[in-house]
């Protein structure tokens, strides 16, 4: 067992994104439209894979197709040139909070610079979706530069927790 560090950080003001935007004109997301339950198990596989993300994987397809369809869930799927360079989910809360509450680019895409435009395509969304809040987790994990990317957008360190991990 290893110790695992998950931080918790948050941004109160949409005033307070730093934008970390690409040049590159063949980088854009976009919102899927209509619940794709086997869309979003598929990217968080694909996304999660190197992360050992293990929250979800043995979730069956109704569990999917219920978390999909929520009105409080909407789905992000970034591209670079048509293909797909990663994703991202918002669950909103009944405080208006919203959570990025998955964020990733696939590993064909990562050391590209386009991690910085997703996040903050992510934030900017979230504010537009009338937040009270954003806020995400991360932990030791994730890519080594997640919570690097989540401080230099301007998120803020709220909490951590230490637990002991497989």
């Amino acid at each position: 067992m290893s110790e695992v560090t998950t931080t918790y950080l948050q941004m109160m003001s949409q005033q307070e994104l730093i934008p970390g935007a690409t040049a590159d004109p063949q980088f854009e997301v976009r919102e899927t439209v209509g619940p794709q339950w086997q869309l979003n198990r598929f990217l968080y596989c694909w996304v999660g894979e190197p992360w050992a993300w293990m929250d979800k994987r043995q979730w069956t397809d109704g569990q999917w197709k219920s978390y999909v369809s929520s009105n409080d869930l909407r789905t992000f799927v970034a591209l670079f040139g048509g293909s797909i360079a990663g994703y991202y989910e918002l669950h909103r809360d009944d405080t208006e909070s919203v959570e990025i509450a998955y964020l990733g680019l696939t590993a064909d895409f990562l050391g590209r610079g386009l991690g910085g435009a997703l996040l903050t395509d992510a934030i900017s969304r979230a504010w537009s979706w009338d937040a009270s809040r954003v806020w995400v987790h991360t932990c030791t994990r994730d890519h080594p530069a997640a919570l690097k990317n989540y401080l230099s957008r301007g998120m803020k360190i709220y909490d951590r927790e230490v637990t002991q991990g497989l």
